[in-house]
């Protein structure tokens, strides 16, 4: 089943959103998992942080007047496009269950924020996301290895590359 984690990785590397489909964990150790887990942790500590519903794991929810607003944490924003997505993928699911929501990117580490809508033209966007998802995941076997910019900092690496 898609979930968020599935499609920041899909938009990175559809490999390693295969392996994580598989359950196969990353280095837990790798700086950046570190280094994420930190920011995570010390970052918006008076929200409601890490909830769960279904199979999606939320940063952070906030109630700004009668407003729900789902936000997802990130590091940098060098890679927004991904997190954008994912986080899209939440509204879209939570608006499946009759949730209305605004969204919004945090990037603790530069003080910035980025608000994130589901129109029409980013629901179809998503639905298309998730069908190539769900095509990816039904295989037998992962795509092929294939070098990208990415893979200096995956934590995956090693795996992939012996």
């Amino acid at each position: 089943m898609v979930n968020g984690n599935l499609v920041q990785s899909y938009v990175i590397c559809p490999r390693q959103a295969w392996l994580f489909s598989r359950n196969l964990t990353p280095d837990q150790e790798h700086p950046y998992i570190e280094l994420g887990r930190l920011i995570d942790s010390e970052s918006y500590k008076r929200d409601k942080k890490k909830i769960q519903f279904e199979n999606l794991v939320i940063d952070i929810i906030r109630s700004e007047g009668s407003d729900i607003v789902v936000g997802e944490v990130k590091k940098s924003s060098k890679a927004s496009e991904r997190g954008k997505l994912q986080l899209l993928y939440y509204l879209y699911r939570l608006k499946e269950h009759g949730v209305e929501a605004r969204g919004m990117l945090y990037y603790p580490e530069e003080r910035k924020r980025e608000a994130v809508e589901l129109t029409t033209e980013n629901e179809k966007r998503i639905e298309r996301l998730i069908r190539e998802i769900e095509d990816l995941i039904v295989r037998e076997a992962p795509p092929p290895f294939k070098k990208i910019p990415y893979c200096k900092s995956c934590a995956f690496r090693e795996f992939c590359m012996s």
